[in-house]
Formats: C-alpha cells, sequence, structure tokens
C-alpha cells in the first residue's frame, strides 16, 4: 500500500494520467468534428416560402430549386381551392437538396357530410351543430307553431332535406323556425255549404266558439238547415285565427233532399 501511494506521487505518474485524458479529449473532438463535416451541419439548401400560393405556382417553385413534394388536401370554406394552407419543412429551414416537402392544400371539390339532426332543437343549439359539422345558416323564415325559435324545418336551395341527406360541406341551409305564436292559433274550418249541425261539430271540434246565427229566408224546418256563409271564413291569405274566436254563421232552409 505505502509503494502505491509512494507512486502516485510520482512525476511519472502525472504524466501518465494527464497523457491518457488527454487522449480521452482528442477522442472527443475528432468524432465530434467528424459528424459535423459528414452530415454537412450549418449548410444546406434553404427551404422557398410556398404556403398562400396557388398550387401550380407552388410547384413549379419547387421544382425549379430541386425539391420533391408530397399534397395532401383539406376543406377550408372560406379559402379559394388550390391554395396551400401549410408546408413542411417551415420556408428558411436549412435542408439537403431534393428533399421532400410535405404540402397542405385547400381541396377542389368539398366533400359530403351528413345533416345532423337539428329539427325541434332551439335555434342557438342547431346553429352549433351545424358548425360542428362544417355547415352555415343562410335565412331564416317562422311559421306557426307552440315553440319559439325551434327549428321546423331545414332547407337546401328551397328543397326540405331530412337528417342524414349527404350534403357538400360548408353548404348554407335555410332553417324554418317556430314563432312562438302556434298556441294561439288554429286554422279556421271551412262550414260553408255543410248542415248546421255538421258545422256546429267542426266549429267546436276545431277548437272555436259558434257564434252567431242568422237565418236567411223562411225557415220551415229548423232541423235541416244549411250554412251559406261564415265570418271569419279562410282565404289565401288569413287561414288562422286566435283558438276559441267566435265564427258567425248564415244558414237557410235546406232543401228535402237535404242537398
Amino acid at each position: 500500500m505505502k509503494k502505491l501511494l509512494a507512486y502516485l506521487k510520482t512525476a511519472s505518474f502525472r504524466k501518465t494520467a494527464l497523457f491518457a485524458i488527454g487522449s480521452v479529449i482528442a477522442v472527443v473532438l475528432i468524432a465530434f468534428f467528424s459528424l459535423s463535416f459528414y452530415t454537412n451541419h450549418g449548410s444546406g439548401v434553404a427551404v422557398p416560402q410556398v404556403t398562400g400560393m396557388n398550387i401550380t405556382q407552388a410547384i413549379n417553385k419547387l421544382e425549379q430549386e430541386g425539391f420533391n413534394f408530397y399534397v395532401d388536401t383539406i376543406y377550408v370554406g372560406d379559402e379559394a381551392p388550390g391554395t396551400i394552407m401549410q408546408q413542411d419543412p417551415d420556408a428558411g429551414t436549412l435542408v439537403k437538396a431534393g428533399r421532400i416537402i410535405y404540402l397542405t392544400m385547400v381541396t377542389m371539390q368539398a366533400p359530403p357530410v351528413a345533416l345532423p339532426e337539428i329539427e325541434q332543437k332551439p335555434y342557438i343549439e342547431a346553429v352549433a351543430i351545424l358548425s360542428n359539422a362544417g355547415l352555415k345558416v343562410g335565412d331564416t323564415t317562422y311559421r306557426s307553431d307552440i315553440a319559439p325559435n325551434i327549428v321546423l324545418e331545414v332547407k337546401l336551395g328551397g328543397q326540405t332535406i331530412r337528417p342524414g341527406t349527404k350534403i357538400p360541406k360548408g353548404s348554407r341551409l335555410d332553417l324554418v323556425l317556430g314563432d312562438g305564436k302556434g298556441a294561439g292559433e288554429l286554422p279556421i274550418p271551412e262550414v260553408v255549404n255543410l248542415d248546421l249541425d255538421e258545422a256546429k261539430v267542426a266549429i267546436k271540434g276545431g277548437g272555436f266558439t259558434l257564434g252567431a246565427i242568422t237565418y236567411q229566408g223562411s225557415i220551415t224546418d229548423s232541423t235541416n238547415l244549411k250554412v251559406i256563409s261564415q265570418f271569419p271564413a279562410p282565404t289565401d291569405s288569413v287561414s288562422t285565427t286566435s283558438i276559441g274566436t267566435r265564427i258567425n254563421l248564415t244558414v237557410t232552409q235546406g232543401t228535402p233532399d237535404g242537398n
């Protein structure tokens, strides 16, 4: 043990240790610089900027500068078809000549999507559902219904479409909503030319009230009366009225055969 300690204190040992440490450092430096030289570290060809270009312009630029390319597509409703939205590697990145540049282009044709189920849903919820499906809301119209702002019907190009129908992504859909007045409005029954008893049933069954009855002409048989006019009456401009509205009738004597 004393001999080992004595050896460690000698000049010969110190020289040997320093030589060994220097050798290790030299090997590491040689390896580092050799690897950098082999891989052309810090050198290469800068990737050109093609994002925002049309696909034809982008391809021409990449080919002119010696790059290969791969094109993937994505649908973006508000961007012109054929526009390059993304590139990988980014512009300015130093790469080897001939490197493949991955491009993401706005597709030329919108992919089809299924119309989601939005009928009987509130307008705000329906808008969110359509947006998540890549669809847009166009015009809104209202129709008599008990529920306000509930989707009653979905139209595309004036035609009613049903849930599950395949339509182009980005389509603008028109919605028919309830006006919330349906609870107070009902279709006016047409009772002209009906027997009085039949007219009474139609009026009460329709949710209305029998109003005044005006008799026209000579009445000889009260069991055989025919309605010749009513107020209010359904017309092209007015076909509904409030529940419980009194409907007034004008009646006359029916013919012996009941016609």
